[in-house]
This record gives structure tokens, C-alpha cells and sequence, in this order.
């Protein structure tokens, strides 16, 4: 893990910085910088999917659905033959099997020919078939090669006719009624509307058809059935006639004898029971009274409960009646007395005369009523005994009966049985011959199970394709697979975009953001460079390319300025090294370390520090080849040839900038020569002669020379290009120079497009805003 004790305190106070930052930023900031940076990529792929969508709708012929309702109703007749219903049936087994009807081969069948569908272009397969007539000729050439027949690869043109009219048609219960939604689909509103009314008339012709198919086979069947019972009818009575006439034993009205006398003596038995049953009643109701033989301790609520079971006079002869007539008198005249006793001993006492004799009436009333209720109770006890010998004599009666009975002969227990079963052949036949008349009226009166209760009519307007959902479904699709090709292309991303990223993937402070160049602040660089050589008249610097003159020719522009933070971070090394010798490096070739080195002389030796710069990358030069294109000696001539300092050195007289070249090195020994003795005692020299050494080093991944200059350079400066520069590959670079980078002193993030790092970091960017800088200096685009 990378690790730079060096900048671990500037590092520290970025990532304070940094927190202080995150704690102010939420999720819709986030949102908000990735549609600034991919809201183009999901505006082009949205207009592409409605663009789509309107192709499609161009393109797709629209279609119309047409919707007859049929009600399914419960049959009124009973069937001609009743079937044993499934135990598990339900109203809504029956409605999907009514449903599988309608979409029945018959029902396509018959709506096909009743409407000519097979000569209708919609229907027809012309044009497919010339379309796929290639494909249909391959696959009979390859069948008759592999030894099939030409049958076998075709359809039958009825058979597909078919599945393409059932593709159409859709038929769906519509809620918890017994109603049948039957919808088609067409490209034609009105055909639409016709072919879905012709399902409805086709579904109920074919449930007459089936119903008359039924009524016609039951009808034969019970024809058949009758003719047989009745004959088996027929013969069994004939058979019970000739016994009953041979055995003669048949009674007036056509019973046997036997049955009808014990049948008799059964209802005369009934009738005494019953008789004995009242009699035994009415005797139980004087039993209280009859068993008491005393006058007085038969109470008047025990008197008055009998004499009031006497008033039913129903059963009893006359002089009972009269006596129940009798008891009712007296029992009427005792409530009266017992109602004037009660209120003369309320008035004169309860000892009073007259209420004394009161009292004695009423007990002569009492005992009068008690004759006349045992009398009655003597003639209720001579009546049940009377209808109980009555009873037991009709018993004996009865009982001699049956014993006769059980001697009956063998032919009537014959004429049983054939009586059995003509009643059974009978009943049969007459059963049949119910149903035989029931099916004769159904097939001459057919009623459908079902109603049409709304006709299909022409749609106004198309079922699909739906312009709205197509249209939305474009959009949002397009949205979406906008967004996934923005995350995608963002997943893809592994350049440095702000310095968040920087600090937070390599663990190093960013020292500073260097805008990029625009080409039109080149060219004015270049040519206050050529004003300046003409004034100075000495062409000491080649000053060709403007873009290492930007900071020294607008030194109030953000170039400038970042250049200047690059200088403060060298100058406020929290480490306190003395930071003399600076080397500036990359990761690959062409990320600007070359113009960052140069411009940060520059700066240091207009502000009258005394400042060199050393171009070591000897390999390829290219700081060199831009401000000293014709020095024929570097610093490999030193190093090699002993060629004084003072000879090769190459001065600016304008910022007494001093430059020294690295031209003369072979390619194959590089590295050797940095890492020589003599080299160390020249920078020990340049580092006793100047403030600041600004070194010019090789990028770390393709060679190893700037691994050998750590005992040369105090401090390392490595500059990342924004957006270009992939993080493993920095990572990578550093892991394998861990020399390099615990003496690095951050990274400078070159070639930044200040617009563009607004979608990526919107606080940064409006922190480097233009209305910011115009105020204290001047843009780089003037």
C-alpha cells in the first residue's frame, strides 16, 4: 500500500479539507455531477429510442379490437337423460369450459367460412409466402436428400389459416358475472367488429347443433327403451290376471281376499284402541275422587280440576251430559258464594252469622258436586271396561286373521311377486314415456344457453400500438439505458478528473490544478516571447514554443497561478527540507512535466531567486529541443568530456534563468550515468550555486532512470494529465519506485479542463470560476 511519510501532513490537511467537503455534499450533488457529465450521452440514446418509437409506429399497421358480450344463462328444460354431475363441478368450471368453446376449432371453422376469411389479404399468407418460398424450397431439398417428403415440411394452408384467427381472438370472463367478453383483433375496425359478432352467432349455433345432436340421439334411445317396457309391462299383468283367475282368489274389486279382511280388522283394532284410550282418560280424571273416602279431604281445587276435565262432553251419552251440565251449575253457584263469603267477612267478620251459613252452603254445593262427579266416574269405569273387552275381542279377531293369512297358498305369494314387478315395468315405462314427450317438445321448440347482450361495434380508435405507452416506454427506456451507458462509461473511467480523486486513490497531497492551454494563448505567449528576444537582442532562449512562456507571459492568469501554488507547496514543505533540488516527473510520456518545470523556473527567477534547470531526461530531451535547439554540448559533456559548468550552461537574459541541456547521452547507458559519482558532485555543486534546481526527469513507467536519481533530488513532483492518466497505472509506476515516492512532495493535476471538472466536482468547480479570477487577474482564453 502506498505510503509517503514525506506528505503525510499535507496530505492530512487535503483530507481534512476534503471531509469538510463530503460532509456538505448528499446524494442529489451526486446525482447533479452525473447528468452534468453524462446528461449528452442519455439526451442522444433518448431521442434515439423515441426516435425508435416513432419508426415503430410508422412502421407497425395499427390494430383494432372489437368486443361482442354474450350471457351465459342456466338451462330452464331438464335433461331428456340426467347424467351424474363431477362432485367438485363449479359455476366457474363451467364458465372456462364455455370459454374453451368459443375458442374451439368449429367455432374458427365456422366464423372462416361464413365470412370467406381465406380470400382476405389479412388472412392470406401471399406475401409471406414469397418471402419465405427460399426457405421453404431449402428445407424440401434438404428432406428429400435426408429421405422426407415434401409433406412433411408443409402446412396445411386451412390448419394455419386457423392458428392465425385464433392468435386474434381473445375471450375472457369479464368480473365475477356469468358474462363472456369476445374481442378480435384486426387492422380493419369495422371487419374487427363483424368477425367478433359472427364468434358470438357461430358459439350459439354450435350449442343448438349439440343440443338438437343430444335431443335426436336420447330421443331414438327412448323410442327403443319404451317399445321394450312396454311389452315387459304388458306380459308381467297378463301373468298376475290368468293366476289370480286360476287360483281364484281375486275379490270384487281386485285385492285379495285375505288382505282386505286383515286390513279391516286392522282399522276396527285402530278404532277400539283409540276408544279404550279416551275412556281410559276420562276414568283417570275421577281416580283422585275415588280414592278418597272422606267428604273432606277431598279439597275444591282437586273438585274444580275434575269437574272441569267433565266439560268435554264429547263421547258421552246424555244423562252424562246433563250431570256435566249439573256440575257446571253448582260450580258456578259455589264461586259465587265464595266470593259473597269473602265479602261479608271482610264487612261483619269472619264469625258472622251469615257468613256461617254461607259457609254451609257452599259445603252442600261442595257435596253435591262430589255425587255428581263419582256417579260420572262410575259410568267412565263401566265405558273402559266395556271398550276394553271390545278391544281384546277384535285382537282375537285379528290375530285368527293373520293366522289364516300365514296359511295362504303358494300362488298368492306368485301373485305378489308378479304384481312387483308389473308395478315396476309399469312405473318404467311411464317414466320414459315422460321423458320420450319432454324430448320431443325440446326438439321441436331449440332454446339457446346463451345471449347476446351487447353486439360488437366499429372501435374508434386502435388498440395498439398505443402511441402514449410507445412513445413512453421510448423515453424511459431511452432514459434508462442512457443512465446504464453513462454509469457503464463512468465504471470505464479510471482517469484522475479532481484532486479528491487524487488524494484519495495515491494517498499524496495535489499540489496544484494547471488549467489546460488553449492555442490561442499559446500563440499570443509566443509572440510577446519573440517581443522580448527583440528588445533583449540576444537570442540566448529559443522562445518558438509558446506554451513554456504562458506563466512569464501572463503572469496574472490561472496558469500563473496554479504554477505559483506548485511553488508555495515546495517553498512550505512541512518536512523543512531544504527542497533546493526539485525534480519533476510523470507517470507516461506527453503530460506536461516538461512545461510544468519550465514555467515554474519561470516563476521562481522573475520573483530574483537564482534558478537552473536541468533537462535529465536524457532519452528524450524535450525541454532541450524547445529552449535550446541548437546547443550542441549538455550535461552528458560534463559528466563524460570534464567540459566546464559555465560552457554549457544556457542563460535568459531577460529573467536570468539559467538552463542546463541533456543532449549527448547515449540511449543504452542512461541510468548509468545518473547514477555516477561525477553526477552527484555536479548537483552537489548546482545546490551550492543556486536557490532552486529544477530538474526535468524521464516519467517513471516506461524506464528506470528516475529511480537512480534519489540521491540527487531532494524532492519529487509527479504531474498526472487530467482524464488521460489511469489510476492503476500511477499506482502500478509507484509501487515499483518506492524510493521515488516516499520522497515525493505531491502531485500537480496538468492539462485540466476547468469546464468540464465542473460535472465531476461542481464545489471545485465554481471555486475556480471565471467571475473569481477577473476580479484579482486575467484569463488565459484572452
Amino acid at each position: 500500500m502506498l505510503n509517503n511519510h514525506r506528505s503525510s501532513a499535507l496530505l492530512d490537511d487535503s483530507l481534512q479539507e476534503q471531509r469538510g467537503e463530503n460532509d456538505g455534499a448528499d446524494v442529489v450533488n451526486l446525482a447533479l455531477g452525473f447528468l452534468q457529465r453524462q446528461y449528452l450521452l442519455i439526451t442522444i440514446t433518448t431521442a434515439l429510442a423515441l426516435a425508435a418509437g416513432v419508426i415503430l409506429l410508422k412502421i407497425l399497421p395499427p390494430t383494432y379490437t372489437a368486443q361482442a358480450k354474450v350471457l351465459l344463462l342456466e338451462s330452464s328444460k331438464a335433461p331428456v337423460v340426467k347424467q351424474p354431475s363431477m362432485p367438485d363441478a363449479t359455476p366457474v368450471d363451467d364458465l372456462e369450459s364455455q370459454i374453451e368453446i368459443f375458442k374451439s376449432k368449429p367455432v374458427a371453422t365456422s366464423v372462416i367460412k361464413q365470412l370467406n376469411l381465406a380470400d382476405d389479404p389479412e388472412f392470406s399468407d401471399g406475401d409471406k409466402a414469397d418471402k419465405v418460398g427460399w426457405l421453404r424450397s431449402a428445407l424440401t431439398a434438404i428432406g428429400e436428400t435426408l429421405g422426407a417428403t415434401r409433406q412433411a415440411l408443409e402446412t396445411d394452408p386451412t390448419e394455419k389459416l386457423i392458428e392465425q384467427f385464433e392468435k386474434r381472438i381473445s375471450i375472457a370472463r369479464l368480473g365475477k358475472s356469468s358474462v363472456i367478453g369476445v374481442s378480435f383483433n384486426s387492422s380493419d375496425p369495422e371487419r374487427a367488429a363483424e368477425i367478433a359478432n359472427a364468434i358470438a352467432r357461430a358459439y350459439m349455433d354450435y350449442q343448438l347443433k349439440a343440443k338438437a345432436d343430444e335431443n335426436r340421439t336420447a330421443t331414438a334411445w327412448l323410442q327403443d327403451r319404451l317399445l321394450g317396457l312396454g311389452r315387459d309391462a304388458l306380459a308381467a299383468e297378463r301373468a298376475v290376471n290368468d293366476l289370480k283367475a286360476k287360483s281364484n282368489i281375486v275379490s270384487a274389486d281386485g285385492k285379495l281376499m285375505d288382505e282386505e279382511q286383515v286390513a279391516d280388522l286392522n282399522r276396527r283394532l285402530v278404532a277400539a284402541r283409540a276408544h279404550t284410550s279416551d275412556a281410559m282418560a276420562r276414568l283417570n280424571r275421577f281416580q283422585p275422587i275415588l280414592a278418597s273416602n272422606n267428604f273432606d279431604s277431598v279439597s275444591m281445587g282437586t273438585l274444580d280440576s275434575v269437574s272441569m276435565g267433565t266439560l268435554d262432553t264429547q263421547g258421552l251419552s246424555l244423562s252424562d251430559q246433563q250431570s256435566t251440565q249439573t256440575i257446571s251449575v253448582l260450580r258456578q253457584q259455589y264461586l259465587e258464594n265464595a266470593k259473597r263469603e269473602y265479602e261479608w267477612s271482610t264487612r261483619y267478620g269472619s264469625n258472622h252469622e251469615a257468613v256461617v251459613n254461607i259457609r254451609t252452603t257452599m259445603k252442600g254445593i261442595r257435596r253435591a258436586m262430589l255425587d255428581e262427579v263419582r256417579r260420572l266416574a262410575q259410568i267412565s269405569k263401566s265405558d273402559f271396561e266395556v271398550a276394553k273387552e271390545r278391544q281384546q275381542e277384535i285382537e282375537k279377531q285379528l290375530a285368527l286373521a293373520v293366522s289364516q293369512s300365514r296359511g295362504t297358498s303358494s300362488a298368492e305369494l306368485s301373485i305378489r311377486e308378479l304384481e312387483i314387478s308389473a308395478k315396476g315395468y309399469r312405473s318404467l315405462y311411464e317414466s320414459f314415456l315422460q321423458r320420450y314427450t319432454g324430448s320431443l317438445q325440446q326438439a321441436s321448440f331449440p332454446i339457446s344457453e346463451a345471449r347476446v347482450i351487447s353486439t360488437a361495434a366499429p372501435p374508434q380508435k386502435k388498440s395498439s400500438p398505443k402511441a402514449v405507452l410507445l412513445l413512453a416506454f421510448g423515453m424511459f427506456g431511452g432514459i434508462a439505458l442512457g443512465t446504464a451507458l453513462g454509469f457503464a462509461r463512468e465504471l470505464m473511467d479510471h482517469g484522475f478528473r479532481t484532486s479528491a480523486q487524487i488524494e484519495g486513490r495515491l494517498h499524496l497531497p495535489c499540489l496544484s490544478v494547471v488549467p489546460l492551454v488553449a492555442k490561442k494563448v499559446i500563440k499570443n505567449s509566443a509572440r510577446a516571447a519573440s517581443r522580448a528576444d527583440k528588445v533583449s537582442g540576444q537570442r540566448t532562449f529559443s522562445r518558438g514554443s509558446g506554451t513554456y512562456w504562458v506563466a512569464a507571459a501572463f503572469p496574472l492568469s490561472r496558469f500563473a497561478e496554479a504554477i505559483r501554488s506548485v511553488r508555495l507547496a515546495i517553498d512550505l514543505d512541512p518536512t523543512k527540507t531544504p527542497s533546493k533540488v526539485v525534480g519533476l516527473t510523470s507517470t507516461l510520456p506527453h503530460e506536461g512535466k516538461s512545461t510544468i518545470a519550465a514555467s515554474l523556473a519561470q516563476l521562481l527567477a522573475n520573483s530574483g531567486k537564482r534558478v537552473i534547470v536541468v533537462d535529465c531526461d536524457l532519452r528524450n530531451p524535450s525541454l532541450t529541443a524547445n529552449l535550446a535547439p541548437n546547443a550542441s554540448a549538455g550535461i552528458t559533456d560534463i559528466l563524460l568530456s570534464a567540459r566546464p559548468l559555465k560552457d554549457t550552461i544556457w542563460t535568459d537574459p531577460e529573467t536570468s534563468l539559467d538552463f542546463l541541456p541533456g543532449k549527448g547521452a547515449p540511449v543504452s547507458s542512461t541510468s548509468d550515468i545518473l547514477c555516477k559519482d561525477e553526477t552527484k558532485k555536479l548537483f552537489d555543486q548546482l545546490r551550492a550555486t543556486y536557490d532552486y534546481v529544477i530538474v526535468d526527469l524521464p516519467p517513471l513507467a516506461p524506464i528506470v532512470d528516475v529511480r537512480v536519481t534519489t540521491a540527487l533530488i531532494d524532492s519529487f513532483i509527479l504531474v498526472v494529465e487530467w482524464g488521460r492518466t489511469k489510476s492503476g497505472v500511477v499506482e502500478h509506476a509507484l509501487n515499483h519506485a518506492p524510493n521515488v515516492h516516499d520522497a515525493l512532495l505531491g502531485v500537480v493535476l496538468n492539462k485540466t479542463d476547468i469546464k468540464a471538472m465542473k460535472r465531476y466536482a461542481s464545489q471545485f468547480g465554481a471555486y475556480y470560476n471565471d467571475e473569481h479570477y477577473i476580479r484579482y487577474g486575467q484569463l488565459t482564453a484572452e
